[in-house]
């Protein structure tokens, strides 16, 4: 069974760039919470501070967003590699000398 790009990109990208969003948005209204995460997703991205401004958690959610869909491309591209080897193999009969 293939993967679709399409369905996975969009799934990498919200599960991703919504995981930015809602911490963002809880450490806008309570700063100490997701402290962490936040300071190692700005060490990622370079345009995304944890400045604690709505202004910065829309732009980490944008390169959460593009970043999450660019990840669930590749790993569909490898997976769709390793299904379509998998059923090749099983559609070549086995031959015994």
């Amino acid at each position: 069974m293939k993967l679709s790009l399409k369905a996975i990109a969009i799934s990498g990208a919200f599960v991703w760039g919504g995981a930015i969003l809602l911490v963002g948005l809880i450490n806008l209204s309570r700063p100490g919470y997701g402290l962490d995460f936040l300071q190692m997703t700005s060490s990622v991205y370079p345009w995304f501070h944890d400045s604690h401004t709505l202004s910065s958690v829309l732009i980490g959610t944008i390169d959460g967003l593009l970043d999450g869909a660019v990840a669930a491309l590749i790993f569909a591209a490898i997976y769709n590699g390793f299904a379509s080897h998998e059923t090749h193999s099983q559609s070549q009969p086995h031959t015994q000398s």
